[in-house]
This record gives C-alpha cells, structure tokens and sequence, in this order.
C-alpha cells in the first residue's frame, strides 16, 4: 500500500526579523493564523497528518494555541529542532545560538516519516492550488525524484526590508537546473538585485526569476542524504563560519542536482505567495486576506 502524502511545517524559527514570535500572530479578525489557512489548504488537497517543527521553548505554548485546535482535523505530530538532535561527528562551535537550518530542520523527521512528504514554512501564505498540485504529484512520485513549487521572485518581495530567496533556473522539460541561495534580495526602482558583500555590489534579478519558497516535495530517501551531507557540512562550513553557517536545503537540492542524484520537477501554481518577514507586512497580508474571502475561496471561520 502507497503511503500518503505528509505535510512538515517549519515552525522553530522565533522571528528575529519580524521581532516576535509571527507564527501565532493573528492575520484577520477571526484570529486566524497562517498556518490555519495552510492547513485547512493542505486538508482539502488530500493531506491528513501534519507534523510541527517546533523549538522546545515554543512546543507547549504551541501545542496549547495551534496544535490542540489542528488536531481535531488532521493527525498531528511534534518534533524539535535543537542542537541535541544533531548527528553524531557534529560539534557545537562555542557561542553558537542560530539554529543549522532548513536541512537539520527535516532531518529532525526522520524516525516518523517513511514516505512521500511535503515541507512548507510555517509563515507564509501559499494559496489552495500550490498545495493541490504539490499533493498530486506526491501521490504518483518516483521514488528518490522530488518536486519544489515555485514563485516568481518579484512576488515575494516586501516592501520593508531584504529577504533570503533560493533563485532557481529549470529546463524546457521543468526540471530544475541549479538552485542558488541568495540571503539578501531587495526590491530596488521597478526591479529586483541582491547583494552578496553588504550593499557593495548589487546584481539585478529578471522579472521571471523563479524563486524557491521552501514549498518541497520529498521522500524518505532524502534524509540518508542530509545525515551525511550536515557531518560535512560541520567538518568545512561551520568551520569557516561556526557562528552564522546555515545547512540550507536550497543548497542541498542544487549540490545533488550537480552529482546526478535526482531530479526535481518545478511546479506552478496559479495562486500567489505573500508572508510576513516584517511586522510592517502584516497590513498586507490582511488586506489580502480579507480579499480571498471576499472572492469566495475561503469562509470566514475556517474551522467552523
């Protein structure tokens, strides 16, 4: 029997940019959060079990505010993100505190998860077809053969700072070519640049650009790879940089894509993507959340 599709949420960052704890702050006058529309997305798609990336000074308040209501809709589980889930041969440089990344991050799921899964971030706003089309290629995948959503990257720019972007190129067949991880893009006149050495040079991005949302389709094969892959990572990143590295799945999807190790499907969806990195994005995301109910595509209470 096909295992069903899981959906992984990423929830352990703590918000540092937006200056609070943005996954539990309400987004419309019902008090619904994010991921309440990402999972009542992902529901309708197909998924039924959920499982929450949580740090653990954040898993019983977590569970309390979002998990306890989540769980009457969908199988939930928890894992932590912490530096003791690291594997063995991964020394914790002195004065570390920023967590390794969205690699660790699903590593982290690897003794519950033996199947096709879906990765998401806890803080942005996907809309319904991304997660149906993401859910429909999971359930025919290949095995070892994996699939990213993708956005044009001037839409999911904000107005009020930089962000960090995986900026993907893909054939004519779909299939992603190489993906760079670019920590800090900003809007500038009509287009889009990014910087690699703190504003010195600037190099501009096309108008299509795709960029990576962190929206994966994966399965169990991958975490051999990222058990093996953060080992290296520590004995050369982390010792160039040991307080600021990041093991970043962008990076590992585009290291693996360089050997021949499999192919990743670029998918589209008909919906558009907007977050909140800043605190001054979220009038935005209301507004455009009162819209999609305006139009109809989602009811006022979610989970009524």
């Amino acid at each position: 029997m096909e295992k069903k599709p899981v959906l992984v949420v990423m929830a352990a960052g703590m918000g540092s940019r937006y200056g609070g704890l943005k996954q539990m702050d309400p987004m419309d006058e019902e008090g619904h959060i994010i991921m309440d529309f990402s999972i009542f997305d992902a529901k309708r798609a197909g998924f039924e079990k959920v499982v929450f990336i949580v740090k653990d000074a954040i898993l019983d308040l977590f569970r309390e505010k979002i998990g306890s209501r989540i769980e009457k809709y969908m199988e939930v589980e928890y894992v932590c993100q912490e530096f003791r889930t690291l594997p063995a041969g991964c020394e914790v440089p002195e004065g570390r505190e920023k967590p390794f990344g969205t690699g660790h991050a699903i590593l982290c799921c690897k003794d519950i998860i033996d199947g096709p899964f879906a990765v998401i971030n806890a803080d942005d706003f996907y809309g319904a077809d991304a997660y149906r089309v993401l859910y429909n290629y999971l359930t025919g995948m290949e095995k070892g053969h994996y699939a990213m959503v993708g956005f044009q990257v001037m839409n999911t720019l904000t107005d009020n700072g930089y962000v960090s972007r995986g900026i993907c190129a893909k054939d004519a067949e779909g299939k992603l070519v190489n993906i760079t991880e670019r920590t800090h893009i900003e809007k500038r006149g009509n287009g889009a640049a990014f910087t690699e050495d703190d504003d010195a040079t600037w190099t501009d991005l096309a108008q299509d650009d795709l960029a990576s949302m962190n929206f994966w389709g994966f399965d169990e094969t991958l975490f051999p790879v990222l058990e093996k892959g953060i080992v290296e990572f520590f004995a050369t990143k982390v010792k160039e940089n040991p307080l600021k590295s990041e093991y970043l799945i962008p990076n590992i999807v585009g290291e693996m894509l360089q050997k021949g190790e499999t192919s990743v499907e670029v998918l589209s969806s008909n919906d558009k993507w907007f977050g909140v990195t800043y605190k001054e994005d979220k009038p935005m995301v209301m507004e455009s959340i009162r819209a999609l109910k305006a139009e109809g595509k989602y009811p006022a209470k979610l989970w009524a």
